[in-house]
């Protein structure tokens, strides 16, 4: 009888082994597959990320181009809007008795043109409105990027520059970085004027710029600061 429970038992235990063994080795390859997938996933979310942040950049780029665009549509449409009320007034005025055939197709050419131009600048206004829309406010936190243009030649550094120009690189002297926003504040001149002339400064070589986030902020080079201190002690 004792041998007979001592053989029930290291059969048991036996079966205990074997099937603990089995188990182990099931766990250890669904741990290898999870891990596999693991860094499938890894990989695949840092190649998302990557090509999101390629995109943010590209939206940004063309949302500046089109802020000019529209800037420089928005003073065409005045001075097309102008010359219309000018040519009414002018209509007004003078009494025609009859209308050259050949003048009055040109000034229905002129209508279509002005008509074409006006639903351009909609078109313009519409597609602006959509990448504002598509575009963030804010980027998410990143590494502080600091970009510099070419550097400046020295003896033309102030014969080229302009009166606001000028300005600009004081007030950046003497305050510090600043945005295209808060430089807007201290020259008073429209918003597109002021990122032109802010982003013209960067690439002719007389600020730093930093891109970490929307807007971009910019700071006069050292090698510039340095050329106005020794140009205002000469005066």
């Amino acid at each position: 009888m004792f041998d007979l429970t001592l053989l029930v038992a290291i059969l048991l235990l036996f079966v205990t082994v074997v099937a603990s063994a089995l188990y182990y080795k099931k766990i250890r390859k669904v741990q290898t597959k999870y891990e596999e997938a693991k860094g499938i996933v890894g990989d695949v979310v840092i190649s998302f990320n990557a090509d999101m942040e390629r995109e943010r950049q590209e939206l940004s780029v063309i949302s500046n181009k089109m802020g000019v665009l529209l800037s420089e549509n928005k003073h065409l449409q005045k001075k097309i809007e102008s010359h219309s009320d000018q040519l009414r007034k002018l209509a007004t005025r003078i009494e025609v008795p009859e209308l050259d055939p050949n003048l009055s197709t040109q000034l229905e050419e002129l209508q279509k043109n002005i008509t074409n131009l006006m639903n351009s600048h909609k078109r313009i206004d519409w597609r602006v409105t959509k990448i504002e829309q598509v575009n963030p406010q804010a980027s998410a936190p990143q590494e502080t990027k600091i970009e510099t243009a070419i550097p400046i030649r020295r003896e033309k550094a102030l014969a080229s520059l302009t009166q606001t120009e000028l300005e600009v690189l004081e007030v950046l002297a003497k305050e510090g970085r600043k945005t295209a926003p808060e430089i807007k504040e201290k020259i008073n001149l429209t918003r597109e004027h002021t990122a032109r002339l802010m982003k013209n400064l960067y690439e002719r070589g007389y600020l730093e710029r930093r891109t970490e986030k929307i807007p971009y902020s910019y700071s006069i080079k050292d090698e510039m600061l340095k050329i106005l201190k020794k140009a205002s002690e000469s005066q």
